[in-house]
């Protein structure tokens, strides 16, 4: 059975539409995470299933309990939100403590859970110490353990490492990677840091213009791309899109035609593209290499060179001004305003049509 199911969600503030028709469904203890730019709507669906907002119209059902006419409390979800939003005054042991106290549940069973979400968080050495004595780290932790200590059927995270610097957001991560395998429960993320969604989500939820625009497993995301938004957004640095012309004529694979004439086989279904001769090339910098002199099949000039350390990223003007990003080796002696020659792997391309539809390789026809 789904432990989520969201049917036809729609939300409009005055006649600015948000969620326009949002339908998903989850299975039990699931991590998928919203992913999505500001004003994608991610984070009002999020308060929709918590109850936080009411949705115009569409339904909401957690493990067969229609939930979206329920109180918040009352709905089985726990949120963590992106602001602490933890009690000063209040010790750890009380902050966590605090709802169960108002809802009511016996003195021993509020220490129970609090020891046992404290030992998964291991934050039990923490539990006497204010907010104003832990690290940035130690207090999303504490809001995570406010969440578990409520043994909710959904978790729901809104940006949970937004506050934290980059390196101890890249460290809590992990631990949340690490937790995940610990918590008896579905989690829902909303982020707009694809580095998070593709390091800890099961799927992803890509949203984007009031709805969803691909659900899939992080690699089917980076590496099949429903459409030219998704393709952009997902990836760093971002896929590069060249217009090209299909060829008339070839085999069962589509040949396509650079501006400067240059032909290229891509791994794409010829059948699968409906008749059309115009697309976008999508090219994940990984397609692209700096061929040896002599070799290579595209002339660029290297216009900005980024040192990596295990590889350089090489971002090439072509002669019509089309831009391109490249991958050398780590050790690459490419400095600006080289010329260069690329080689570029087209069975591994992809194709986007005027209405932004993708066609990838091993795509059905």
């Amino acid at each position: 059975m789904a432990s989520l199911t969201l049917t036809d969600v729609r939300k409009s503030y005055g006649s600015t539409s948000v969620l326009d028709g949002v339908s998903l469904a989850m299975e039990a203890k699931e991590f998928i995470a919203f992913l999505g730019p500001s004003g994608s709507g991610k984070s009002t669906l999020l308060r929709i299933i918590a109850g936080l907002e009411t949705a115009d119209s569409g339904e909401v059902w957690l493990e067969g309990e229609r939930i979206d006419g329920l109180p918040p409390g009352d709905r089985g979800v726990a949120l963590v939100f992106q602001q602490y939003a933890l009690y000063p005054h209040m010790t750890v042991r009380d902050n966590m403590a605090f709802g169960l106290r108002n809802a009511k549940v016996p003195i021993a069973e509020i220490a129970e859970r609090i020891e046992k979400a404290a030992r998964t968080l291991e934050i039990d050495q923490l539990l006497d110490r204010k907010p104003a004595q832990l690290s940035g780290g130690q207090r999303q932790r504490v809001a995570i353990g406010r969440a578990i200590v409520k043994v909710p059927k959904l978790f729901l995270l809104d940006e949970p490492l937004s506050n934290l610097d980059a390196a101890l957001r890249n460290r809590t991560r992990v631990e949340l990677a690490q937790l995940r395998q610990r918590v008896e429960a579905a989690v829902i993320m909303v982020t707009h840091d694809q580095a998070e969604a593709m390091t800890l989500a099961d799927r992803i939820v890509v949203m984007n213009d009031r709805k969803i625009q691909q659900v899939g497993t992080p690699m089917e995301i980076y590496g099949c791309p429903a459409n030219r938004f998704v393709a952009g957004f997902v990836g760093s640095p971002a896929m590069t899109m060249l217009p090209v012309t299909l060829e008339p004529e070839g085999g069962p694979s589509a040949t396509v035609r650079l501006a400067n004439g240059t032909r290229i086989e891509t791994g794409v279904a010829r059948e699968a593209l409906r008749g059309e001769t115009q697309f976008d090339l999508g090219l994940r910098p990984e397609c692209v290499s700096i061929a040896p002199t002599g070799s290579g099949s595209v002339d660029a000039e290297a216009i900005i060179v980024e040192r990596l350390g295990d590889r350089t990223l090489v971002y090439a003007r072509l002669d019509d001004g089309s831009e391109i990003t490249a991958v050398d080796r780590g050790d690459s002696r490419l400095r600006m305003g080289d010329r260069i020659r690329l080689a570029i792997d087209g069975r591994s391309a992809h194709l986007f049509a005027a209405d932004g539809t993708g066609f990838h390789a091993g795509q059905a026809a």
